[in-house]
């Protein structure tokens, strides 16, 4: 069977693509405090009985008045919480997933790039391909030499150890020049020592800049907390998430920008893992249709190669809820083209408001209206787009009148009631 989604007021749609004809993934554009999350994202959630879903928030309460519902559902539920990890059940760790060297290099790729900055950059590549290469060698000896038992903050410590001491000849020469040469030894031609000899060939000036840029891209995303998700226990499985009912929450944080860098590359990491998974099933798409939900879709930095993935998820059954504050908000992060392509890439399109001028004159166009209308949209009223079909005119839906939501509530404030008696 396949869920429905809720759009709008009396605008409830299936989620069967076979019937339908139509992909399931979904742009949501509104201006903050417009009701995405009330009237879009928690509906969602609210609706969903045969699909996985990955979901982000920045209300730890849409975790904890969801969770004993979805578990009822028979729904495993997961909490990957990028705050404060402790407060979650898993962790993540992008050296599990890690299977050939061409892996090595997305992971190494997805670091150096996530700086948002550089999509917009004029910069020589060569800086971000020389970074990429210095931590692809660090990556892969780590692997080499902890095996199994290697994670992400290895890497970094070992990367920590590193530097670039001062020299008079045209060769440079840095503190874990031994530990290469050791495994050079045993292994010449191995992935880890190939990338570091292209390191290292560099002149001294050079292989400085590389490293203080890498330096600076570290610092920037891995903080202490996100270490400490890193070595957790626990950590995320993704293909577990393709093959039975499962919820996975990930928390952010709308006051700390920081935390995007790494978000965002998980984001990279699932939707490749997810793709990759489905490739080697008989039929090439994932046993159980997995839905993501990325709130302030267009924030902190590029998801990516994310255009691309956008145009093939249907054949996959992978499809997305993107939520954005305006196109422009959109092309700003991507580009102009990346930007179309995403807007292309949904058959839904929810308009909730706004006085972003691009956002407006697109939408002035697709509904015929003049653009002062569109700019004067009365709030609690929404438009919706759907590939084939007319526009809708509708109000958002009032989710607080759901009798399922107001269970839930009530649920909720009980179990609330109880703790807080206990502390007392």
């Amino acid at each position: 069977m396949a869920d429905v989604m809720i759009l709008g007021e009396n605008c409830v749609y299936s989620t069967d693509s076979e019937k339908t004809g139509l992909n399931n993934n979904v742009l949501v554009v509104g201006s903050s405090g417009s009701g995405k999350t009330m009237s879009i994202s928690e509906p969602l959630l609210l609706k969903t009985f045969h699909r996985s879903l990955v979901v982000s928030v920045t209300k730890r309460r849409i975790v904890q008045q969801y969770t004993p519902l979805l578990r009822r559902r028979g729904y495993e539920v997961l909490d990957l919480d990028f705050v404060r990890p402790e407060r979650g059940n898993i962790g993540y760790d992008p050296l599990q997933f890690i299977a050939s060297y061409q892996d090595i290099t997305f992971l190494a790729e997805s670091i150096v790039k996530s700086d948002p900055r550089k999509t917009r950059s004029v910069a020589d590549p060569f800086w971000d391909a020389a970074a990429v290469s210095l931590l692809s060698a660090e990556i892969a000896y780590t692997l080499t030499t902890k095996g199994t038992e290697a994670t992400l903050v290895d890497v970094l410590e070992l990367h920590d150890r590193l530097s670039i001491q001062e020299s008079f000849s045209d060769e440079i020469e840095t503190t874990l020049d031994n530990e290469f040469l050791m495994l050079a030894e045993q292994d010449p031609a191995c992935f880890a020592v190939t990338c570091w000899k292209s390191f290292r060939s560099n002149p001294p000036k050079t292989a400085r800049c590389i490293y203080s840029e890498l330096n600076v891209t570290l610092d920037n995303i891995f903080s202490e907390e996100i270490r400490q998700l890193i070595v957790r226990p626990v950590s995320v499985d993704l293909e577990s998430i393709a093959t039975r009912k499962t919820v996975l929450f990930i928390t952010s944080s709308p006051v700390n920008p920081s935390l995007h860098f790494f978000i965002n590359m998980f984001y990279g990491h699932v939707f490749k893992q997810l793709f990759e998974f489905a490739e080697d099933q008989p039929e090439g798409t994932l046993p159980v249709p997995v839905h993501v939900l990325c709130d302030d879709f267009a924030t902190g930095c590029c998801i990516r190669n994310f255009p691309q993935y956008i145009s093939i998820f249907r054949e996959k059954k992978i499809s997305v809820t993107l939520l954005l504050q305006s196109e422009s908000q959109l092309a700003s992060m991507y580009g102009d083209d990346d930007a179309v392509t995403i807007i292309n890439g949904c058959d839904s399109y929810v308009f909730l408001g706004g006085m972003d001028i691009l956002t407006a004159k697109n939408v002035s166009i697709r509904l015929d209206r003049p653009l002062d209308e569109v700019l004067c949209f009365p709030v609690g009223r929404e438009i919706i787009f759907r590939r084939g079909q007319r526009p809708v005119v509708t109000g958002r839906y009032e989710i607080r009148k759901d009798e399922v939501y107001q269970q839930m509530i009530r649920d909720y404030e009980r179990r609330k009631t109880r703790r807080i008696s206990r502390f007392h």
